[in-house]
């Protein structure tokens, strides 16, 4: 099978590309370097049979309009340079609402009306463009981990004080995490299985605070975890951003509290039943080298 991989150098297309060439499929991988989508069409598009748009704006503070311009300007700009193709897109679990825990959430309980990120307004706004295209596949990951993750490792990591972490309620709220294999596996079979929108995540929710530990042991990391009040802490980032102002990255974000301090799960019905994915249970194993 002959596809592209757009987003090609980020951290989800290069395992799309990987698991593609292990299954023997041909695959163009375009990265920015060969095609800013957000400038407007590829010009000389190549002939495939789907279309893996792997590539986002990623980050939950700052200048909007590069993100609009990425998620959803890029996204038509994908749609208009392919309109034959199967196309798979990966969006994200943030197009939930981000106000409220999100327990083992089904795909139409999104997109909503009001989000806290651009991030997160230009990923659901591209999933409604996407809805009026026939042969389309989105894929709604929450916390994809693993090997040459440039995201969301280094943010956790970062967040260490010495030996402590700070974590609304103690982390132990329940997610969905996504191994990034896992994605890419879903991805391939979003090539040819049925359209529609899709969670993906590993096999179970796990308790953040538990990943978390496995991930400090395996990097050989001797951290503790202490519990922050969630309504605090999300008063505290509400004044963080209030201060910065929209275009400065920031430290603590009410984005990152909706995600640390409510569980996060979600219903991986869909995925199994009808694209046939069999995700592995979340795994840390191996961290010391990513």
């Amino acid at each position: 099978m002959r596809i592209a991989v757009i987003g090609a150098a980020g951290f989800v297309g290069r395992a799309v590309v990987a698991a593609a060439h292990d299954r023997g499929w041909r695959v163009h991988a375009l990265t920015r370097r060969e095609w800013d989508i957000g400038a407007g069409p590829l010009t000389d598009p190549p002939d495939v049979a789907a279309v893996v748009h792997c590539a986002a704006a990623v980050t939950d503070h700052g200048d909007p309009a590069p993100i609009w311009r990425v998620n959803l300007l890029g996204t038509r700009n994908v749609m208009a340079s392919f309109p034959g193709a199967r196309l798979v897109h990966v969006s994200t679990a943030s197009v939930y609402d981000p106000f409220t825990p999100t327990v083992q959430v089904s795909e139409d309980a999104a997109p909503v009306r009001r989000y806290l990120t651009a991030y997160a307004a230009s990923k659901a706004a591209a999933e409604r463009l996407l809805a009026r295209r026939p042969n389309t596949v989105v894929l709604r990951p929450h916390a994809v981990y693993g090997p040459r993750d440039r995201t969301l490792l280094p943010r956790v990591l970062s967040a260490v004080r010495g030996r402590t972490l700070l974590l609304p309620g103690g982390g132990r709220s329940r997610h969905t995490l996504t191994a990034v294999g896992t994605l890419a596996e879903a991805a391939l079979l979003g090539c040819t299985g049925p359209e529609g929108v899709y969670n993906v995540g590993d096999a179970e929710p796990v308790v953040l605070a538990d990943a978390l530990m496995e991930l400090f042991a395996e990097r050989g990391l001797d951290v503790r975890i202490r519990s922050v009040p969630t309504p605090i802490v999300w008063a505290a980032a509400a004044v963080a951003e209030l201060v910065a102002g929209p275009e400065r990255e920031l430290r603590l974000s009410r984005y990152a509290v909706s995600h640390l301090g409510y569980e996060r799960t979600l219903d991986l019905t869909a995925a199994r039943t009808r694209l046939g994915l069999d995700p592995a249970p979340t795994s840390m194993r191996g961290a010391a080298d990513w």
